[in-house]
């Protein structure tokens, strides 16, 4: 992960603290590391002698390069373009208009040439060059393009665009229909709405960011400490970091407190892994006195141009959910419809006089066709799907940062899911110990710590006697027992064994602050309380964790030696010989250590069973066990000793260290001195670590599945603990087979080992991100379609670059709508690149959560918010959608037979207010009540998920449903405008009078036959719309007769009139009720 940076001293020895671009990476900085002024052991064997050109710490994340992690894998299949009218229409102006603003910035903005760069040590101002500001910046805007881009993003859509025409064809007189207002007040009503929600978005971001920018570090400067802001801090800057803090930026490790240099790195916002890494400082800064001297030196880092790796991520800006796509591509329709009808029109009238002005006529005249509330209805109805989802109190803490995709939740097919911190908590608890013959679980750890206890009074009592007389002693050992001196015996070196086989190293706090120097012993705490253990692994501390709550403490350890307590108090002090550290190809690890009161020199070795069942002594029950405590979803690790003689050690350490000076194939030959030792060695334990899950993430999972969605793991993580939390938190059932895709590093053995998956059936997928990176650019198609049938599929050590590939691979080979949760740094690119993005405010920081759609506390959330929120988000906007195009449908219709009637005479049928009216306070609040409609309550949506696989077939909103509605709009559109033309004797503004109000109680009878649960905004809504009318009757002169609409002649025809419209649809609506009822209704029966 770090890169090769030299550095050049110019006087003498120093470095340079390198900060570059925030965004992605952080890291956390553990407490110093114990040590004393011995070569460190953590590191490789030519460390000692080469500190000063050893590899330090500095991420690129911060820049970009044209080349990609996956420059190998097959281009995308280009379909070919439509051309033409056609190709126009269905999107070729918006790809003219971007071609030409790419063409424009290119031109103005050239490429940045990415080049190798020179920092000096704490002064800024010598950079070359200029570099980006250390800040986190999510906002879509500026002061200077907000406005221009909001406009853009607006009427990008084929519904807006149309209306910004209509509205300025009518300052041409020719044209012009009605009043200006009729057109531009709802136009600047819809822009008015998007523009304060959009600015009410961007100033959220803005404070997200601020929060972020504005933490206080500490700056070195040669006048002392200075407190700076993360945004504030420079390529060059000599940053303080504290324990526990938040590295600000890309960084290299000059110096800690601690004399050896070591310090302990959490790089979560990394690789999403939560476990303490030992790192070590540059030694030529670590060696100067006091911090005050790098400014006394002049120092520089020269480091390569920045490359890609896998801190990069791709970031999105908008996102557009796929029911305004679908309502997009319904608008589009509906225009051909307008066009089409009013080409009939003219064609009707025989294309007499200036027939083109006449066509245009007719455009605006049925241009209520495509309704421009529509947009501003759904903003509106999301908006208020987020401040329930907010506002809902089973699911605390959650935030909506998206408001403009809601509905996605409730079309899920694919979840891809982080581990650490997501599905888990990162906190390992021990659960089991077995010894072949006995097994000891949670509730039995007191016999553990009672046969502890025995063991070493009885060593004790043999140390006591040996000093008098050492016959007696024996003779009282062997009066004890034999089983219980046996099984006593057995655990006390099973404990030791775990006590001593590891990495963990115990930190102990300072009283008081620590200084310049290193803190004295004397200012120690060295009581439990104080002590923390810090591993490279959470499995090691859960280990070293349980020997002290049985008894046996790890108290102390440095670079040669380590000391334990045991539960009387007797501190046993080991020497470390060797340390063997734990590889991901040997899966096992192992210490050589010297009991320093016997003499006595012993190997200790444990790993993964599959390592170690060829290195222990045969035995008949390793195997069996291993499978059980992997059904329970417990982290195995075999344990096994071998005692030495000093002079199989003094062999041994001679071998070895030839093997260390080899010039060639030295990994295999040190390797083969490793294995010399390890043959028949006795198998001591089993052990069997839990890493807890999160609160109630197994019935969360069952859940989901049983919703049809179809669940990923992505983790970074090794593929032996991936495998087994997938097995715990059921992501794979207990009866699935699991089947794990064997490492592949050609094309040859990707094609076999496809072939074997292939053969396999209801199985999960278990793969590598290395095999995964082999398959996809050899066999893309074919893995992804196989991939997509496996019930579950989990893909460890991915990087976040691959996670993001893998999102967008499932979009485009399966088009089917997808969903990243996660909670680290490195599930940013995963976040965005999905459909609908979760982030968790966790453990890992608020990356995340900043970057997602959606931000929850606890990944149990994710079931209502789908299930529940999802659900109601899509139905309710699927149905306020086609309804808003149904109200102007029937009222084109309407114009269209009034037209018809007429002679095809291209006069609006209602002018001025009534049309204004109409789409506003008359049934605006009717129709936006549907967004509090529910066809089913909570509590029944989250207790059948399998109601959410019938979102996912979109059948709420499709062209069938909408063709429904377009034949209700024109039946009852008909009915309204035959009816008026009908029942009028006299005057022509009769007509207008009845049709119009038999219009709006239509609508409004309309609703009360769309509701599926009613709630008393929706009966409010109704009463008042229906009063404001009736009350605006007396002010609308212009338009009616005020004596005539208070006789009974009027409200017989108009109340006639509307049964007519109204009530057959009823009669439909329960007839289909009782023959085919709908899925819900029969759960609510």
């Amino acid at each position: 992960m770090a890169e090769q940076i030299p550095l050049y001293p110019v006087r003498s020895a120093a470095a340079v603290a390198a900060a570059n671009r925030k965004r992605a990476t952080y890291l956390s900085a553990a407490g110093p590391g114990p040590g004393a002024d011995r070569p460190s052991r953590y590191q490789l064997e030519d460390e000692s002698a080469h500190l000063d050109e050893m590899p330090l710490m500095m991420s690129e994340e911060g820049f970009e390069n044209d080349e990609s992690d996956y420059h190998t894998l097959p281009r995308a299949r280009i379909t070919r373009r439509k051309r033409g009218l056609e190709w126009f229409v269905c999107g070729g102006w918006k790809f003219l208009c971007t071609s030409c603003c790419d063409w424009l910035i290119n031109i103005c903005q050239r490429k940045r040439e990415l080049k190798a760069r020179t920092v000096w040590l704490g002064c800024p101002e010598k950079c070359e060059e200029k570099h980006p500001r250390n800040s986190i910046k999510n906002q879509k805007y500026n002061i200077f393009t907000f406005i221009p881009g909001v406009l853009y993003e607006q009427f990008k859509f084929f519904l807006n665009l149309y209306f910004l025409i209509v509205s300025c064809s009518q300052f041409v007189p020719a044209l012009k229909i009605g009043y200006l207002y009729t057109y531009w007040a709802p136009l600047g009503f819809v822009l008015a709405v998007t523009i304060m929600r959009e600015a009410v978005d961007e100033f959220r971001r803005f404070q997200r960011d601020k929060e972020v920018n504005s933490q206080l570090y500490s700056k070195l400067t040669v006048r002392g400490k200075v407190q700076v802001k993360s945004s504030d801090i420079q390529v060059g800057d000599l940053i303080i970091v504290e324990k526990n803090q938040r590295i600000p930026s890309d960084m290299v490790f000059l110096r800690t407190s601690e004399k050896a240099g070591s310090c302990f790195i959490r790089t979560d916002q990394l690789d999403g892994e939560t476990d303490w890494k030992l790192k070590v400082a540059v030694s030529c800064t670590q060696r100067l006195p006091a911090l005050g001297d790098l400014f006394s030196i002049s120092a520089y880092v020269y480091a390569q141009k920045p490359q890609l790796d896998i801190h990069s991520f791709e970031g999105t800006f908008t996102r557009v959910g796929l029911l305004d796509l679908e309502l997009n591509q319904l608008t589009k329709a509906l225009f051909l419809a307008l066009v089409a009808l009013s080409v009939v029109m003219v064609t009707l009238q025989g294309f007499a006089g200036p027939w083109y002005r006449s066509l245009f006529r007719f455009l605006l005249l049925f241009s209520y066709i495509i309704p421009i509330s529509l947009r501003v209805n759904l903003d509106m109805g999301k908006a208020a799907y987020g401040w329930m989802i907010m506002k809902d109190e089973n699911i605390p803490g959650t935030v909506v940062r998206t408001s403009t995709i809601p509905e996605e939740l409730g079309r899920l097919v694919y979840l891809l899911t982080d581990k650490t911190g997501t599905l888990t908590q990162n906190e390992m608890v021990f659960k089991r110990l077995h010894l072949g013959t006995v097994s000891y679980g949670t509730d039995t750890m007191d016999e553990i710590q009672n046969h502890l206890v025995n063991a070493y009074a009885q060593t004790q009592c043999q140390a006591g006697g040996s000093s008098t007389a050492s016959t007696p002693p024996r003779k009282a050992q062997s009066s004890a027992p034999k089983v219980r001196r046996s099984v006593s015996s057995r655990v006390h070196e099973a404990v030791k064994a775990v006590a001593l086989c590891h990495n963990v190293t115990p930190v102990y706090e300072a009283r008081g602050m620590a200084g310049e120097t290193e803190v004295a012993e004397a200012d120690q705490d060295f009581s439990d309380d104080n002590r923390t253990y810090q591993a490279s692994s959470p499995d090691e501390v859960a280990l070293v964790q349980w020997t002290e709550s049985v008894g046996l403490t790890l108290v102390s350890r440095d670079l040669t030696s380590m000391q334990l307590r045991t539960p009387s108090g007797q501190i046993l002090t080991y020497c470390i010989l060797q340390t063997f550290p734990f590889t991901s190809e040997s899966k096992r690890m192992g210490v050589i250590v010297r009991d320093e009161s016997t003499a006595e020199i012993t190997f200790y070795m444990k790993g993964a069973d599959v390592a170690m069942a060829s290195i222990v002594q045969y035995n008949d029950w390793l195997e069996e066990e291993c499978g059980n405590m992997a059904r329970e979803g417990l982290r195995t690790l075999v344990v096994a000793k071998r005692a030495l003689t000093e002079e199989q050690y003094q062999d041994f350490e001679s071998r070895y260290n030839q093997a260390k000076l080899s010039l060639h194939d030295r990994t295999l030959k040190v390797a083969a001195v490793v294995e010399s030792l390890e043959r028949e060695m006795e198998l001591l334990c089993l052990t069997g670590v839990e890493d807890q899950l999160q609160a109630d993430v197994r019935p969360t999972l069952e859940m989901l599945r049983n919703a049809g969605i179809k669940i990923w793991m992505l983790t970074g993580d090794k593929l032996e603990t991936a495998t087994c939390i997938a097995k715990s938190s059921h992501l794979v059932s207990r009866t699935q087979d699991t089947h794990v895709f064997r490492p592949v590093t050609s094309r040859g053995e990707a094609h076999l080992e496809l072939n074997a998956f292939r053969r396999k059936h209801d199985c999960a997928l278990v793969i590598s991100g290395d095999s995964l990176e082999v398959c996809l650019k050899y066999y893309e198609h074919e893995f992804v379609e196989l991939a997509c049938q496996c019930p579950a599929v989990v893909c460890c050590r991915c990087s976040p670059t691959q996670k993001a590939h893998i999102v967008k691979l499932l979009q485009q080979h399966t088009g089917r709508r997808t969903c990243a949760i996660g909670d680290g740094g490195n599930d940013v690119s995963m976040i965005q690149a999905a459909d609908c993005g979760i982030g968790i405010e966790g453990k890992e920081g608020r990356q995340a959560s900043l970057a997602a759609d959606f931000s929850i506390t606890r990944f149990k959330h994710v079931g209502r918010l789908l299930m529940v929120h999802g659900r109601s988000s899509y139905k309710r906007s699927a149905a306020l959608g086609q309804f808003v195009m149904h109200r102007g449908l029937i009222i084109s219709t309407m114009q269209a037979v009034f037209s018809s009637v007429f002679y095809f005479a291209s006069v609006p049928l209602y002018q001025g207010f009534l049309m204004v009216g109409y789409a506003t306070v008359y049934t605006m609040f009717p129709v936006f009540s549907l967004v509090l409609d529910q066809d089913v309550k909570p509590e029944m949506a989250m207790l059948y998920p399998e109601l959410y696989k019938d979102l996912t077939k979109g059948r709420s909103l499709s062209f069938k449903t909408f063709l429904i509605w377009v034949l209700v709009s024109i039946y009852q559109g008909g009915i309204l405008m035959f009816g008026a033309l009908v029942l009028f004797e006299s005057e022509f503004v009769h007509v207008v009078a009845i049709s119009f109000t038999a219009l709006v109680l239509t609508e409004l009878l309309m609703v009360a036959l769309t509701v599926r649960t009613w709630h008393w905004l929706m009966v409010v809504a109704e009463l008042l719309s229906l009063g404001c009318y009736m009350a605006s009757l007396a002010f609308l002169n212009e338009y009616f007769d005020v004596a005539f609409i208070t006789t009974v002649t009027f409200v017989w025809k108009v109340s006639a009139i509307t049964v007519v419209s109204c009530l057959p649809l009823y009669v439909l609506k329960y007839l289909k009720r009782k023959l085919s009822p709908p899925s819900y209704s029969k759960l609510s029966s």
